[in-house]
């Protein structure tokens, strides 16, 4: 029987487990992959997070890592497959073991938001993909379009428009949403053609390769086709919580109703990271949940 059990190894639960450990809890954090840091492990710069300008998304998260693990937090990696939140003892079950504790914090984040076009899934990991940092290197010197407007998909296309020949963005608006520092540097390059008010139709390929995406215009039906070897979907995020939503109230989003304090409808279950219903979703707003929801833990547990 564990004080509390961590579920997710982002910011959110590397902080969480960076309080736990300082506040001598009996813990356990349980991650599903080997490498922790969630989204932010496929970002190329993070350049907003204090007094670590430039630094990439991986040696970050490592960092995080590494300062839980020389406090003596212990990792597990496991698939957790249910869980019941529901009574006094919150029970987390994985593929292999049943764990048992007094509170949960849940930072399992989010993920990737699919467009349920044609051909995107069939085309999935062979030039369709959703993280640039990742793939953008094998699409050196070839045409590529990025589909969206907000900072993700800018910042994808700046980092693309270093490696490829074109990088086309469609927008289905006459403006971007992103912030107006990254419009303008994303405006100045000449290798960048933006297609504005279009959205993307389907995406063709041959010998299981992208080819083309076919775009349609959102004011006058008009399509066209770009040749293109790759396709880059950034388009939103969706809170990873399926395990959790028949048990937790969650808003028309999805996202888990939690104020700051992480507190959910349920006693002792906490939610932390891009998971929980907040305004912004970024590194230092998932760090500073996963230091609320600690503390909420600590005040649960002298109470129960």
């Amino acid at each position: 029987m564990y004080d509390l059990i961590i579920i997710g190894s982002g910011p959110a639960g590397l902080t969480a487990a960076i309080y736990a450990t300082r506040a001598k809890l009996d813990f356990i954090i349980i991650e599903q992959n080997f490498m922790s840091g969630g989204q932010v492990v496929n970002t190329y710069e993070v350049d907003n997070y204090p007094a670590t300008p430039g630094i990439n998304g991986m040696d970050l998260s490592m960092k995080m890592r590494e300062h839980a693990e020389g406090l003596g937090a212990v990792f597990v990696t496991e698939a957790v497959t249910s869980v019941d939140l529901t009574g006094d003892v919150k029970k987390v079950i994985t593929m292999d073991n049943e764990y048992e504790a007094k509170t949960v914090i849940l930072a399992t984040g989010a993920e990737h938001r699919k467009l349920g076009i044609p051909g995107e899934l069939e085309l999935a990991g062979m030039g369709v993909s959703y993280c640039a940092t990742c793939d953008g290197a094998f699409f050196r010197g070839k045409d590529v379009a990025v589909v969206g407007g907000g900072d993700v998909a800018v910042e994808d296309a700046i980092f693309l428009a270093r490696l490829c020949n074109k990088v086309y963005v469609i927008h289905r608006r006459d403006e971007l949403r992103a912030a107006k520092v990254l419009q303008d540097r994303l405006l100045s390059l000449p290798n960048v053609e933006m297609c504005w008010s279009y959205h993307a139709k389907s995406i063709e390929g041959e010998g299981g390769m992208v080819t083309k995406l076919n775009i349609m215009s959102a004011k006058d039906g008009s399509e066209k086709t770009l040749d293109v070897s790759g396709v880059f979907m950034a388009v939103g995020i969706q809170p990873t919580n399926e395990l959790f939503t028949e048990q937790l109230e969650t808003d028309k989003g999805g996202y888990i109703v939690a104020g700051e304090d992480g507190k959910t409808n349920l006693p002792g279950v906490f939610a932390a990271g891009d998971l929980r219903t907040k305004q912004l979703r970024q590194i230092i707003t998932a760090c500073a949940d996963g230091a609320n929801a600690v503390t909420s833990v600590q005040e649960y547990l002298l109470t129960h």
